[in-house]
C-alpha cells in the first residue's frame, strides 16, 4: 500500500495574498476566479483520489454552511455539485481548539498540533489527504514540509496588501509543475508536486 499523500489548494493573487487589505473576508480580488470554468475543473480535480478532508475550523464553519446543500441543487453547476458531495459524504478531519464536538456527519474535532494530526492520518486509511483554503493548516503544513502536491489558482491582480501564503520563514523547497491550465480572465490553474 502506498503512503498517502497530503494536497493542498488555494487561491491566490499574483503578489501572493489569499485576501485583500480589508482582511480574511476582503476576497474581490479571488472570487470573481473562482466560478470560471478553468476554475471549476480544477475544483474537480483537488478532490478526485482524496478520501478525507483536513479543514481549520473557520474554514471548516462556511464550508459546511455552503457546500452540502450544493450537492442536491440541480440548478448547481455539476463540477460544484460533485465537490459538494464530496465534501458532505467524506471523513472530515476538523482542528480545533473551541469545538468541542462535531456539528457535521462523518467529523471528528482534533485539538492537536497541525504535524502530528497529519503524520497520524498518513499512517492509516486510503487515499489522499486535501487540505482546501485552510490557510492556517496550509502554513503548517508548508512549514513541516508535509505537503506532496499544491494546487494553486492564481488571479491576475495584485491586492497590495493582505496575507500572503508564503511566509519569509518557510524552509526551502523545491516543486515539479505538472498541470497548468490559463482562463479567459487570465487566471492560471496550476499544479506542483513536491520534489523530495
Amino acid at each position: 500500500m502506498s503512503e498517502r499523500k497530503v494536497r493542498a489548494n488555494i487561491s491566490l493573487t499574483l503578489d501572493g495574498r489569499y485576501n485583500g487589505p480589508g482582511g480574511p473576508g476582503d476576497l474581490g480580488a479571488i472570487v470573481p476566479y473562482a466560478v470560471t470554468d478553468v476554475a471549476r475543473d480544477h475544483l474537480t480535480r483537488i478532490w478526485e483520489g482524496a478520501t478525507t478532508a483536513l479543514l481549520g475550523r473557520v474554514n471548516a464553519e462556511g464550508f459546511m454552511g455552503y457546500w452540502p446543500p450544493l450537492a442536491d441543487d440541480e440548478t448547481a453547476d455539476p463540477r460544484d455539485r460533485g465537490y459538494a458531495k464530496w465534501l458532505r459524504d467524506t471523513e472530515k478531519v476538523v482542528l480545533s481548539t473551541t469545538l468541542t464536538e462535531a456539528p457535521w456527519e462523518r467529523t471528528r474535532i482534533v485539538n492537536a498540533p497541525t504535524a502530528d494530526v497529519v503524520t497520524e492520518l498518513k499512517s492509516a486509511g486510503e487515499g489522499d489527504i486535501l487540505v482546501n483554503n485552510s490557510t492556517t493548516v496550509i502554513k503548517a503544513l508548508l512549514a513541516a514540509d508535509l505537503l506532496d502536491r499544491l494546487y494553486l489558482i492564481i488571479t491576475p491582480e495584485i491586492a497590495g496588501d493582505g496575507d500572503r501564503l508564503f511566509d519569509n520563514s518557510l524552509p526551502a523547497s523545491k516543486w515539479t509543475l505538472t498541470h497548468q491550465e490559463t482562463g479567459d480572465l487570465g487566471e492560471l490553474a496550476l499544479i506542483y508536486n513536491r520534489t523530495r
